[in-house]
């Protein structure tokens, strides 16, 4: 397994998010901050213009001297003040030739988003003025600022002045944001890394480290003693020693029943052998000239004949595993016709003939992409136990589906499956529906169908009878299409 480097470390991660998500904050503060600084800016331009209009009022004949008219424009830093009180009366500083204004900003009724506005569109221009190498006096603009008084709401004071220690100011108080919010974003990025790293990413190394050691040797691998966290982690730190424990019983489980079975599987072998030359050496228990012989040994062969049965089930379902597939298509109607030739001629449990009806009600040309070997089985061992448990009729038929789907269903009229047996239905050994049955047909039946990629289901089960339905494939278009003359026998074990 390829270890992390520092760069995809989740720690490094932690830390570049932490940094990103404290810059974000910051931009989306300074952008109320900045429009909030220009209005400031201007208000206070505006109530020194207001005070320095006074002046007037209080000047013999209501003008002042040029030599005090500079320097309150100077002080004021602008070209022209004009204060207009409620009775028209209207008080002037201005410069011997004032400049035309370039923009006329009236801040009456201005909502925050036009403040945006104006000043990203006075950082636009300092921007312009900065990348085509004109800051200063070339790019000032004159603007014409108007207002309500700060000091007297009833009075408009109306301003001109230059833009450009505004836009310095702005500027200044950028770079001062700028730095703050870096400081803010490196220290809370260090306690956020050092925090999680300690909190998260360290416990999740471990965990991690627990994980790797335990897929590369469950049985050596130390056992993971969780911690006494009530968090997330903590449940993760207990779940994963659970089932480190689960694993490990079952791995031993697995091996003791891989030995078991193999040990089932060689003694089989024998025992079939030994049960198949019983079998022979028993019909001829046929000719003895004792009636009473000759009356229990059809039962005797037939024991013999269903223990034969039981060993090659067992030996055949512990050596299958994963069931080989050669799908081709296949005509489902003459397979079943087979598959009913060979249930028929299944023994009873008393010895004698099977007799029952087995209905096919498959249409002819009906094509399937199965493994006809394979199906054919599953189709007998579902077959041999509806006559095994009573039923005299089988009715065999086939509903298409969507999604190139088919549904065989294989219903009888025997007596229904016992409340045990619906309860281990699929579950070998422990499923059997009658009396002296291993319970693994219809375990095979099954696997069979869920290799095809389909499901054998139960679909009823009463004093009526019971059905079952398989899903299978459907030939293609282009495969269907292609006549089939011939389809592989099966061989049922």
């Amino acid at each position: 397994m390829p270890r992390s480097t520092v760069a995809t470390s989740l720690s490094a991660k932690l830390l570049l998010l932490t940094i990103l998500f404290v810059l974000l904050a910051e931009v989306l503060i300074y952008a109320p901050s900045i429009a909030r600084f220009r209005m400031s800016y201007l208000e206070e331009r505006l109530a020194a213009a207001h005070i320095a209009a006074l002046s007037v009022e209080a000047a013999p004949d209501l003008m002042v001297t040029k030599e005090l008219q500079a320097k309150l424009l100077a002080y004021t830093g602008t070209h022209v003040i004009d204060l207009i009180q409620p009775g028209a009366r209207v008080y002037m500083l201005s410069r011997p030739m004032p400049p035309q204004a370039d923009a006329v900003y009236d801040l009456r009724g201005t909502g925050m988003g036009m403040q945006f506005v104006d000043a990203g569109n006075a950082l636009w221009l300092a921007l312009e003025g900065a990348v085509e190498g004109t800051v200063g006096p070339q790019r000032n603009r004159v603007i014409r600022v108007i207002d309500r008084s700060p000091n007297d709401p009833a009075q408009r004071v109306e301003v001109t002045m230059d833009e450009r220690p505004l836009i310095d100011a702005m500027l200044d108080f950028s770079r001062r944001i700028l730095a703050v919010s870096v400081a803010i974003s490196l220290i809370a990025a260090i306690l956020v890394y050092v925090t999680l790293h300690a909190l998260l990413v360290r416990p999740m190394r471990r965990l991690t480290a627990e994980v790797v050691a335990f897929r590369r040797d469950p049985d050596g691998a130390p056992p993971l003693v969780p911690g006494t966290r009530a968090d997330e982690i903590g449940v993760a730190e207990r779940e994963l020693a659970a089932m480190q424990g689960t694993v490990r019983a079952a791995l031993r489980q697995r091996e003791r029943l891989a030995t078991l079975g193999t040990a089932v599987a060689k003694i089989n072998h024998d025992l079939r052998g030994i049960l198949s030359t019983a079998s022979l050496l028993s019909e001829r228990l046929t000719e003895s000239a004792d009636p009473e012989v000759r009356r229990v040994t059809p039962r005797l062969v037939a024991s013999l004949d269903r223990a034969v049965e039981l060993c090659s089930q067992t030996l055949s379902f512990t050596r299958d595993g994963v069931l080989p597939l050669s799908p081709a298509p296949t005509d489902l109607h003459r397979l079943v016709e087979e598959v009913g030739a060979e249930v028929l001629a299944t023994a009873r449990p008393d010895g004698g003939r099977v007799e029952a009806d087995w209905v096919n009600e498959v249409p002819a040309g009906t094509l399937a992409q199965v493994d006809a070997a394979q199906l054919g089985r599953a189709l007998v061992n579902l077959g041999r136990n509806a006559v095994q448990a009573g039923a005299d009729r089988v009715r065999i038929s086939i509903q298409a589906e969507p999604a190139n789907r088919l549904t065989l269903t294989v219903a009888d009229n025997g007596p229904g499956l016992a409340p045990r047996a619906r309860e281990n239905l699929f579950q070998p050994f422990a499923g059997s529906a009658r009396a002296g049955g291993v319970g693994l047909g219809l375990a095979i039946a099954r696997e069979v169908l869920r290799a095809h990629g389909g499901e054998l289901r139960l679909v009823e089960s009463d004093a009526a009878g019971t059905a079952f339905a398989l899903d299978i494939p459907q030939c293609n278009a282009d495969t269907g299409a292609v006549a089939v003359a011939a389809h592989k026998s099966f061989v049922s074990h």
